[in-house]
């Protein structure tokens, strides 16, 4: 166990709310103003963990913090000798199932190497044959228009493999996928080039609170928010007055761009999807155990 003072763990949580809030604090005041981002109101609205919860620091198991009795008021944390712990026992209790579907999704992911040609089309297929009324940020306009960005989707060969991409896929699009992911073979599916894999690491990491130490989680958070920047500069929206210049997958140039910046993300989404399954797989180790 290490052993964490109450002056090193609270400037720890300092620190964590303070690298949160450079993206909490912008969302807030756009919630008030009741302004949408097309881009960031994704990671906290599809994605929900709340800004408070995000803000929230967790040292993640085998770290004792002194003087922290506020801890105990959190689900998860029990007092020992030298201060307040994760209690490894009762997370597993209640989140064995959650703990192993994650280190199977994440482990097979890790075994398979980088499929990068989908282009990103999954966000033409979703707003495919759609009305403008009908297109999800209608407040947007299609760079190509409605007829432009059909015709880039009839062109092109689409193979998305994340099904909470290809859920969203308009009714005439489906077919049109080489692939049919379902729930059920999510772990069978998931490849580390899918930028959706790489922006739900986010997702694992939260979903595994308070055991997934917040630092860990804030990285999966913040390359979440530059996947999720690619994910909507590729799309078939004009997003330059935001700052947002497109990514053209519509042109070779365009679709070289993307495959690089794609391949990036798979390397930097590596290390953390190992760092997550080590977290899975030090409290199966624990609680296997004792």
């Amino acid at each position: 166990m290490e052993v964490l003072t109450r002056a090193e763990w609270h400037d720890l949580r300092d620190s964590h709310v303070a690298r949160m809030r450079r993206f909490t604090g912008p969302h807030q005041e756009r919630k008030l103003r009741k302004e949408k981002h097309p881009v960031m109101d994704f990671l906290f609205t599809y994605y929900s963990h709340r800004p408070v919860r995000l803000e929230r620091w967790h040292p993640g198991p085998g770290v004792v913090l002194e003087d922290a009795a506020e801890y105990l008021a959190f689900p998860h944390y029990k007092q020992v000798d030298a201060g307040v712990t994760l209690d490894v026992e009762s997370f597993f209790a209640q989140r064995e199932k959650t703990l192993r579907f994650v280190q199977a999704l994440l482990t097979a992911t890790l075994s398979r190497p980088a499929r990068l040609g989908c282009f990103g089309l999954h966000e033409w297929a979703m707003v495919y044959r759609q009305q403008p009324e009908e297109v999800r940020h209608n407040a947007w306009p299609l760079r190509l228009g409605s007829g432009g960005t059909d015709a880039v989707v009839e062109a092109s060969r689409i193979q998305c493999g994340h099904f909470d991409a290809f859920r969203f896929f308009t009714p005439p699009a489906r077919p049109r996928n080489t692939l049919l992911p379902t729930r059920e073979d999510q772990v069978l599916n998931e490849q580390p080039g899918c930028l959706h894999a790489n922006m739900d690491l986010f997702k694992w990491g939260y979903k595994l609170e308070p055991a997934t130490p917040s630092s860990l989680v804030a990285d999966c958070f913040e390359l979440a928010v530059d996947v999720r920047e690619l994910d909507m500069r590729a799309s078939p929206y004009d997003l330059a007055g935001l700052g947002y210049e497109p990514v053209p997958i519509e042109t070779p140039e365009g679709r070289a761009e993307y495959v690089r910046r794609q391949s990036v993300f798979a390397d930097r989404a590596k290390p953390l999807r190992e760092r997550l399954v080590s977290v899975c797989e030090s409290i199966l180790r624990v609680t296997s155990l004792r």
